[in-house]
This record gives structure tokens, C-alpha cells and sequence, in this order.
């Protein structure tokens, strides 16, 4: 099974999150509910088993269809957070990334790492030419990471969506194929391997 080593050391690795995996996946969710819940729904809508099927199941179907995908991040052996390209328009060139962590896994950089190999990959191996970040404006650790990758704040969506009762600003971040590309060769890094 393929795997992408987001350290030195092999203990944090991104692979896809499939549907077979659903248990360990309403696990991860369980340890995280609260914590990941904060800002996005992914909890509610994953509450037993059968749910948390339909959810990688409906993801391997996005997957099928080129219309998105889910992948998991293990840290020493353990599921603790994922992302997602939520949306996936190969033939547009945009695509939107999602992402969520267990408290014990935040701080240590592992959604940058894990975002820099799904943006190379979609730049790169897919032609992407705009990937978008979509965060409540509140969520400071979220929209840090986009800053660290390099995007750039397009706007905000005012009391743009329902959740928990209350209506939610969102602020949509982006970078730019090329942009992408100078930042990396900035770096003086060679893209990276993708996850396909």
C-alpha cells in the first residue's frame, strides 16, 4: 500500500482514507469530535459506522468520477486528521482543499507538509491552475496554514453558512499555479510526489 512519508522519520505518513477504513476512521472522529467539530460538520454527519461508510464510500466515488478525493494522515500508526480536495475540477483547473486534526497531532506541521504534497501533485501532475482554501474567519489555526502556504486572502463570504445555529463568516484563500511554482522554486525545492 502506497504511503507518503511527511518526515524524516516515517512516523507521519498521508495515505488515501478508504471506504474499508471506516472504522478507524469513526474512531479518529471520536477521539477529535469536539475539537473537530469547532469549525466544520465532518462529526456530525459521521456518528456510527454505517455513516462513516457512506462518508469514504461517497469519497471513493468522487475519487471514481475525478471530482474529488479524501486521504487520511497516520502519526505513528495512528489516524489523526486527514484532508480532502473537496472539490476537484480538472477540466476548469481548480480544485479546493480541505483539512482537520485531532488536538494531539496540531502544532507539529503536519496539515503544511501534507497540503504541500497535494498541491504539488494537483499543480504539477494535474494542471491545476487555482487551489482554493475555504475557512470560518475565526478558525486562526486554519487560516495560518494558508498563509504558510503561500496563499493569498481573496475575501470574505459574510454569514455565509449555517452551522450549529449560528450564521458563519468565511474567508476564501488561493494560490496560483505560478505563484505556486515561484514560491516552491523560492524555496529551492523540487516538486514533490504526488498522490498518484
Amino acid at each position: 500500500m502506497f504511503g507518503i512519508d511527511l518526515d524524516d522519520e516515517g512516523a507521519a505518513v498521508l495515505r488515501p482514507l478508504e471506504p474499508w477504513r471506516a472504522e478507524e476512521f469513526l474512531a479518529h472522529i471520536d477521539r477529535g469530535r469536539e475539537y473537530i467539530g469547532r469549525y466544520i460538520g465532518m462529526p456530525d454527519i459521521n456518528q456510527d459506522l454505517p455513516s462513516a461508510g457512506r462518508f469514504l464510500q461517497n469519497y471513493a466515488e468522487k475519487t471514481a468520477a475525478d471530482a474529488g478525493q479524501i486521504f487520511g494522515i497516520w502519526l505513528d500508526g495512528t489516524l489523526v486528521g486527514g484532508l480532502m480536495f473537496r472539490l476537484f475540477d480538472a477540466k476548469a483547473g481548480t480544485c479546493e482543499i480541505g483539512c482537520w486534526l485531532e488536538p494531539t497531532a496540531a502544532g507539529r506541521g503536519l496539515i503544511t507538509k501534507a497540503c504541500t504534497v497535494l498541491i504539488d501533485w494537483a499543480v504539477d501532475g494535474r494542471g491545476i491552475h487555482r487551489v482554493e482554501w475555504i475557512a470560518d474567519a475565526e478558525n486562526t489555526a486554519s487560516l495560518a496554514v494558508a498563509k504558510r502556504l503561500g496563499m493569498r486572502k481573496d475575501g470574505m463570504r459574510r454569514e455565509a453558512y449555517f452551522y450549529r445555529g449560528t450564521r458563519h463568516d468565511e474567508e476564501i484563500w488561493s494560490v496560483l499555479a505560478p505563484e505556486w511554482r515561484e514560491a516552491r522554486a523560492g524555496r529551492g525545492v523540487r516538486a514533490g510526489r504526488g498522490p498518484r
